[in-house]
């Protein structure tokens, strides 16, 4: 008889681990979401940004931002740093994207292991 209380405390023990787990896989999840949209507003930023900036004739004078004011630049700096900026976001989305696949994969692990402990309780019991 207290071998069936101790599998129920650890099978719920299990089930409220995997509870608390989910709870902070989707809230990381959402994180990630959300960091992900504000990437690619500020990829297509840069992308309009680059158009236009490529539209302009070679002699016009840009400014680059620096902290709070504004420095003469070259239309190739400013394109450069356009493309440079693009490519950070590229990397991060990317970093992101791998940390939801992983965050995804130790989830569906962690009920799997769940299942199974669920089917050997049942095995068990009916022995």
């Amino acid at each position: 008889m207290s071998s069936i209380n101790v599998m129920d405390l650890e099978l719920k023990r299990a089930f409220t681990e995997m509870q608390v787990n989910k709870i902070e896989t989707t809230k990381k999840l959402k994180m990630f979401e959300l960091q992900t949209e504000m990437l690619k507003t500020s990829k297509k930023k840069y992308e309009i940004t680059d158009k236009e900036v490529s539209n302009l004739t070679p002699d016009t004078r840009v400014y680059s931002s620096v902290g709070r004011m504004f420095v003469l630049s070259s239309l190739p700096e400013i394109h450069d740093e356009i493309i440079s900026k693009q490519g950070k976001c590229d990397e991060i989305l990317k970093s992101l994207d791998d940390k939801r696949e992983f965050l995804l994969k130790t989830s569906k692990e962690q009920e799997e292991s769940l299942r199974e402990l669920v089917q050997q309780r049942k095995e068990a019991r009916s022995n």
